[in-house]
Parts: C-alpha cells; sequence; structure tokens
C-alpha cells in the first residue's frame, strides 16, 4: 500500500493544522494522543504482536486517521522501548526477553519499595482511604478480563501511591519503568483470569498494610506483585 504524503487525511479527519495555528494546533495533538492511546493499549492487549513490523499508513487506515498522527505517537512509543523503527517500512513491535522483565522488576523494587515504607510510616492513615476506588477500579477490570484496563488502573494506583511522596522525578521515572514492564513478551502465555483478579487484589492488601503502617506485609506485597504477576503490573 502506498505511504500517504504527509499532511493528506482520511474521511473523519480534519486537515492536518500548520505550526501556530492555535486552536487546530489543539486537535492535532488531540489525535495524536488518542492514536498513542490506541497503540498502546493494542501492544498491551497483544493485538500488536512481538516482532512483527507495522506501517503507519497501514495502522492509519484502520484507525480513520492519515499516517501522520500515526508515525508520531510510534515515535513516541519508539522512545518508550516498545518499538523500534525500521527504516523504508514502518516499525516493528520489540520482542522482550524474561531477564528484560526481570530486570524492571528488580528496578522497579529498588525505587518503589523505599518509597512506600516511608509513606507507610510518614502517611496518615486516613489518607489511604482515598486511594481505595482506585484500588477497585483494578478489581473491575480484573473481573472482566479486561487487560488492557487493567493495566492502565493499574498505573493510577502505583502514581497515585508514589505522587504522595511529592517527587515529579520519582514519579516519571517510576511509571516510565511500570509501562515498559506491561509490553508482553513473545512466548508469554495469556495472563489467566484468576490470575488477573489475584494481582489485582494485592492493591487492596497494599492499602490496609499501608494504613496499618505494617512494614514487613507493604515490602513484601510490593515485591510479590513486581515478580509475580507475569508482567502485568
Amino acid at each position: 500500500m502506498p505511504e500517504q504524503a504527509r499532511g493528506e487525511h482520511t474521511h473523519g479527519e480534519g486537515p492536518l493544522p500548520l505550526p501556530g495555528d492555535g486552536p487546530r494546533a489543539v486537535r492535532r495533538h488531540s489525535v495524536r494522543g488518542q492514536i498513542l492511546d490506541a497503540l498502546r493499549t493494542a501492544l498491551v492487549s497483544g493485538e500488536l504482536c512481538p516482532g512483527e513490523v507495522y506501517s503507519a499508513p497501514a495502522l492509519g487506515e484502520r484507525f480513520g486517521v492519515s499516517a501522520t498522527p500515526v508515525r508520531e505517537a510510534m515515535q513516541r512509543l519508539a522512545v518508550e522501548g516498545a518499538v523500534e523503527v525500521v527504516p523504508n517500512r514502518g516499525f516493528r513491535v520489540v520482542v522482550r526477553t524474561p531477564r528484560e522483565l526481570a530486570e524492571l522488576a528488580e528496578v522497579r523494587a529498588l525505587i518503589e519499595v523505599p518509597v512506600m515504607l516511608r509513606l507507610a510510616r510518614t502517611v496518615p492513615s486516613a489518607r489511604w482511604a482515598g486511594l481505595r476506588p482506585l484500588a477497585e477500579a483494578t478489581g473491575a477490570a480484573a473481573a472482566r478480563g479486561d487487560r488492557a484496563h487493567y493495566a492502565e488502573t493499574d498505573r493510577a494506583f502505583h502514581r497515585a501511591v508514589l505522587a504522595l511522596a511529592g517527587n515529579e522525578q520519582l514519579l516519571a521515572i517510576a511509571d516510565d519503568l511500570h509501562r515498559r514492564s506491561q509490553w508482553p513478551l513473545l512466548s508469554a502465555p495469556v495472563p489467566r483470569h484468576a490470575d488477573l483478579v489475584a494481582d489485582a487484589a494485592e492493591h487492596s492488601a497494599l492499602l490496609d498494610a499501608l494504613a496499618a503502617q505494617d512494614l514487613p506485609v507493604v515490602e513484601a506485597l510490593v515485591r510479590e506483585h513486581f515478580t509475580g504477576a507475569n508482567g502485568w503490573t
């Protein structure tokens, strides 16, 4: 399929704006963001397969947009380590290895365990109640077997917990590591429904331990959450 020229658009998408076009520039950013979200969902769900090459025009046709916002979104995913550029062809979904996943889990534990232990000692118990809806959202997604939404709500829960540390740099780094840990392995089995439900239940258990300032349980739960979820937390 021939690649669409830059600026060409499909039915249903407005013409691409020029830099400095004001409100229309917001529309372009919105389209790119929506495509980025859709591609991340497709990656997490396994709809975009590790090792496969996808062209921006083909994906643009699939989403009903021009190749440009797809290409921009894919370039963002390349920065995040989810895909790699294949010159004159498109983008290849990165093939992950169990070792890479284990390394990500180790780094996340090195960052999040001490932070959560500090939060357990310093954050008033009542503050943790405000995070219950986020934990319940992960449970609802797991109960439906919705892997993509579970991944999204899981990140939201961890961001909310770590945000209480008041460190924006920590939050950005932890969120990037978390997202990278969610890209599936080439040969990984689809997570069982029971596994997702069990992983989601750990969020509520963690809130209980944080509120009770039970430091050994907090540490054990966080470490288990990283290493026992087969790449889905």
